[in-house]
């Protein structure tokens, strides 16, 4: 009876052993992006993973929030890569669905967007064949997230008038002048005049103002301009922070060059911040822009958490 059980303990042991050295993946798609050729890339991926993982599992956005409840069930299955395929959208939403739990599986991207700033940043291809192919190393590093009260984040926040001007571009817009489109209606906002007023406490002191825009990048790309922030990295900690002062209009005009140059911090007209935390606040009611998308309203608290996920990449 005794060697019965044992016999019986070392079959669940090896069991045990076997399940978890099982390597499994999800796929997350939203069908609906990138000119709805996303079901093309899927035999693809699968093609490229199965040398690697045992289990591939497809799952396919209808909503809001799948993509995020999937990658959150990802955590919880023990699964090791999540694959997103889609916009910003998709992509911060399964960066919500990973960064709250304990087990976070290395985080695969296929962008398939108008934008794709997270996939600039840490120079995957925007090409989709291409994005997949740097799947076939399982090359990872740890990069930054940012986390607002609640919520996560990959790569911007932005207040002001130009942030929430951005909610105007429409599906045809972006389709036909990509980035651009954000650009233009971001400069009728400028041009106008409407600036908000704004507390921002930070790990170096504190400012107070009328300003035109907030913009606290974690990585170089914002909006499809990679010089932005040119020494924002994926992993160094800190938020970089611009914040674009009240001015007349003839002074907007000169600090246009150096947006799109890469220097705007260099402008007197921009107060430049490097901090690993923000508290931001204003006597109006506005809303913060997360990773292009409406967000909350203020106030906000918002952290850096260094080194948070692991994501595949082919630098």
């Amino acid at each position: 009876m005794v060697n019965n059980r044992v016999d019986k303990c070392l079959k669940v042991r090896e069991m045990n052993c076997w399940r978890l050295s099982i390597m499994k993946a999800m796929i997350i798609m939203n069908p609906s992006s990138g000119k709805e050729k996303a079901n093309d890339y899927v035999e693809k991926i699968e093609e490229t993973l199965k040398s690697k993982y045992d289990d591939i599992d497809i799952r396919k956005t209808e909503k809001e929030g799948d993509a995020a409840a999937f990658a959150t069930e990802a955590c919880i299955a023990f699964y090791d890569a999540v694959i997103a395929m889609g916009g910003d959208g998709t992509i911060n939403e399964a960066i919500n669905g990973l960064a709250e739990q304990e087990h976070r599986p290395a985080l695969g991207i296929i962008p398939l967007g108008t934008i794709n700033d997270f996939a600039r940043a840490l120079e995957i291809p925007l090409d989709p064949y291409k994005a997949i192919s740097i799947l076939e190393d399982g090359k990872t590093i740890a990069v930054d997230v940012g986390k607002i009260d609640t919520a996560y984040f990959a790569n911007v926040l932005a207040v002001g008038s130009i942030a929430e001007a951005s909610y105007n571009v429409t599906p045809d817009q972006k389709t036909r002048f990509g980035s651009l489109a954000y650009f233009m209606e971001g400069a009728k906002s400028f041009l106008s005049g409407d600036s908000i007023e704004l507390s921002v406490e930070h790990e170096n002191g504190k400012w107070e103002g009328d300003s035109f825009l907030l913009l606290a990048a974690l990585t170089n790309s914002v909006g499809g301009f990679e010089a932005l922030a040119p020494n924002a990295s994926v992993n160094d900690g800190k938020f970089h922070v611009f914040i674009v002062k009240k001015m007349s209009i003839p002074k907007i005009a000169t600090i246009i060059p150096s947006l799109l140059k890469g220097e705007l911090k260099e402008s007197e007209e921009v107060e430049y911040i490097r901090t690993s935390f923000l508290n931001v606040s204003s006597s109006k009611d506005h809303v913060v822009n997360i990773d292009g998308e409406e967000g909350q309203r203020l106030p906000f608290h918002a952290k850096v958490l260094p080194g948070h996920l692991d994501v595949f990449v082919g630098m």
